[in-house]
């Protein structure tokens, strides 16, 4: 996918499927002078009438560079709280889809449209988040550009991100009110998912690059998850367009009372129609069949639930209530992935192990990692920041425990590419919202 420029970010009550309405206030922040610095050019003075007028110089305004408070537009980049631009907290809706076939009548029903009615305040949390990553992304592919570190990109999204929720997380517990849902994945050609530089890392993105950018962000623990995928070379361009056509064939499918395994075939199905020609080979664009979608709880990336992306068995059904993202991953190589390269993901397991630890320093960074990120999931550098450092003995030491999950990078073959979209949905009583729904995608 090309980057593209930079969009003008609609502000309250707006929707994201593009209405036309106005924003609340367009002010320019430009300097306007108040007419009382000085006087009216060519008035007479107190002195004399045949004396000339002296001009007074007029003093420049102090700019204060960074200063946000009173704006309201999106800055560039993004570091206006959500909050100011949405003072009534009145947050743009997804895309709402009806139910099809015998939950049609959920549309209409009176007794489920009541209690949708009575979700109002998790359906506020998670369409701030929402309106946080759309923004954030939009102004990400805009500025990505070949020749930056991967650890400027990620560092620039995940500091935007905690600009706009308006938690820095770096005072203790103030992550688990707001900001990273999940750290910025930036994995590059093969390399299909959890992928973040480390500390040290001087990898360089490339002009010939395939780079899934996913990351999540969490209001009060709803977590929006939502991923895409830049290339800068249109050579690309029939794979991403294979993932991005599966990824909405999948939330078309989704729903209340649907099988997972319906859902997979119709993904495969379409996936499998797209071919690629690289280097004068054609390749048929391949489902990764072991990487799927999930269900998500509060402060829970991984709620227990699969959704495959190839045909199966699994006879497990969508449920009215639940959060899911739809996910799919698609390939030149294999179609199928393996743990590769350096560990940067992990996150505390929900059902964790009451262990008596030996060593101090897992003793400590469990501390760390239970009063910060709870079982949202983190990485390495969330970690640095907050001034930890030797932590890497204490840290496999709760992997090897049970008390944290490591999720190391996934790669297909080298040589290969492999391309990612993703969105959050949330089957709401009367209607399927695609809440992380944008303009972009």
């Amino acid at each position: 996918m090309s980057a593209e420029t930079e969009p003008i970010v609609k502000t309250d009550e707006q929707k994201v499927n593009g209405d036309d309405e106005k924003p609340l206030n367009k002010n320019s922040t430009e300097d306007v002078s108040d007419g009382d610095d000085d006087e009216e050019e060519g008035a007479p003075t107190a002195e004399a009438g045949t004396s000339k007028k002296k001009k007074k110089k007029r003093k420049p305004k102090k700019k204060n560079k960074g200063n946000t408070s009173g704006a309201t537009q999106q800055t560039s980049p993004p570091r206006v709280p959500l909050d100011q631009l949405f003072p009534s907290q009145n947050f743009p809706v997804g895309e709402e889809c009806d139910y099809r076939d015998e939950n049609l009548y959920r549309t209409t029903d009176e007794e489920k449209r009541a209690l949708d009615r009575m979700n109002n305040d998790y359906l506020t949390e998670y369409r701030k988040g929402a309106e946080v990553h759309r923004q954030v992304r939009q102004w990400a592919q805009g500025w990505i550009k070949p020749g930056m570190s991967l650890t400027e990109i990620a560092e620039g999204i995940e500091d935007s991100v905690r600009a706009l929720t308006g938690h820095d997380g770096l005072s203790e517990g103030d992550s688990l009110i707001g900001g990273m849902g999940f750290p910025t994945g930036l994995s590059i050609n093969n390399c299909a998912a959890h992928y973040t530089p480390n500390a040290g890392n001087k990898m360089i993105l490339q002009q010939g690059d395939v780079m899934k950018v996913d990351f999540g962000v969490h209001v009060n623990g709803r977590i929006v998850d939502s991923a895409f995928t830049v290339a800068f070379d249109p050579v690309y361009d029939p794979l991403l367009a294979a993932v991005k056509d599966a990824t909405y064939t999948g939330i078309k499918e989704a729903g209340i009372d649907v099988r997972m395994s319906d859902i997979g075939a119709a993904i495969q199905e379409v996936m499998e129609s797209y071919e690629v020609e690289l280097n004068g080979q054609t390749h048929q664009v391949k489902p990764i069949r072991n990487l799927n979608g999930h269900n998500i709880n509060q402060y829970q990336i991984h709620g227990g639930k699969s959704v495959p992306i190839v045909k199966g068995g699994d006879q497990t059904k969508m449920e009215e209530g639940e959060t899911f993202a739809i996910e799919t991953f698609g390939s030149t190589g294999k179609g199928y992935v393996r743990d590769d390269l350096e560990v940067s993901h992990y996150a505390k397991n929900l059902d964790a192990p009451n262990i008596a630890l030996r060593l101090s320093s897992a003793k400590n960074i469990l501390n760390v990692i239970t009063k910060n990120f709870g079982t949202l999931p983190f990485c390495r550098r969330y970690l640095d920041r907050l001034g930890q450092d030797k932590y890497l003995l204490g840290l496999n030491n709760l992997v090897s425990s049970g008390i944290v999950e490591a999720y190391p990078p996934l790669c297909d073959i080298k040589g290969s590419y492999t391309a990612q979209y993703e969105h959050t949905i949330l089957l709401r009583p009367n209607c399927k919202e695609v809440v992380s729904k944008g303009t972009d995608y």
